[in-house]
């Protein structure tokens, strides 16, 4: 399952699993966007079983999304924790609101744990693996938008933690953290500039390293890093 993958980064994802023999169900928002999103996937030859309504600022919601994945797709094998806000990326910290950080923090950090605990039980059931789309906690001076960067700090910590419990208690899951690196989506307005891909090619990328056959537990991967301007 692949959050947020009716649009961007999602949807590349979504698609080039999809063509590597995953049977992928979509999580969405909006049943239109994603009945679409489905459309196009199934025409560029995924293979997709369907879709799960997830609003991530709404764990009563989350609850009832697990169940109904549990019940419908009990061989879940695979979670893909993309979907996100960006927050208010045009202040600087000085004039980011506190509703900005609030509101990150609720959607890419709690509601991606709520969904992760809410499926934990299934993906143990099934040796399953889960990955995160963040950024590196690090801040980089071309591009540090504060409460895209707290909320995706807080998932990688996350992470982290996860991983080694689930080494230390030899819990047959595997977590890990992938950083797709500048890619043009409507979260940064389709910005394209030397450095940027497309996501088809994070699509594709990502798609190489869940089927490369190596655990990652707990690794950070990049899968483009940010070039550094001149």
């Amino acid at each position: 399952m692949v959050t947020g993958a009716n649009k961007g980064i999602g949807f590349g994802i979504a698609k080039h699993l999809g063509r590597s023999g995953w049977k992928v169900v979509i999580g969405a928002r909006n049943k239109e966007r994603a009945l679409t999103a489905i459309r196009q996937l199934k025409a560029s030859g995924a293979n997709v079983l369907g879709w799960i309504s997830i609003e991530l600022k709404d764990v009563a919601g989350i609850e009832q999304a697990a169940m109904e994945v549990s019940a419908r797709y009990p061989n879940l094998s695979l979670l893909v924790n993309n979907a996100g806000i960006p927050g208010d990326m045009s202040v600087d910290s000085r004039h980011t609101e506190l509703s900005s950080i609030r509101e990150a923090l609720e959607v890419n950090f709690v509601g991606t744990f709520a969904l992760t605990k809410a499926l934990l039980p299934l993906l143990t059931a099934n040796n399953g693996r889960i990955v995160n789309i963040t950024v590196p906690t690090e801040v980089s001076p071309y591009w540090h938008p504060l409460a895209y960067m707290i909320s995706k700090a807080a998932q990688n910590t996350m992470m982290g933690v996860m991983a080694i419990e689930f080494q230390q208690s030899n819990t047959p899951v595997e977590i890990f953290s992938v950083h797709p690196g500048p890619t043009t989506t409507d979260l940064n307005g389709n910005m394209s500039l030397p450095g940027f891909h497309d996501i088809d090619t994070v699509g594709s990328k990502f798609s190489e390293i869940i089927n490369d056959g190596h655990s990652h537990q707990g690794e950070f991967l990049e899968l483009y890093p940010i070039v550094k301007e001149d």
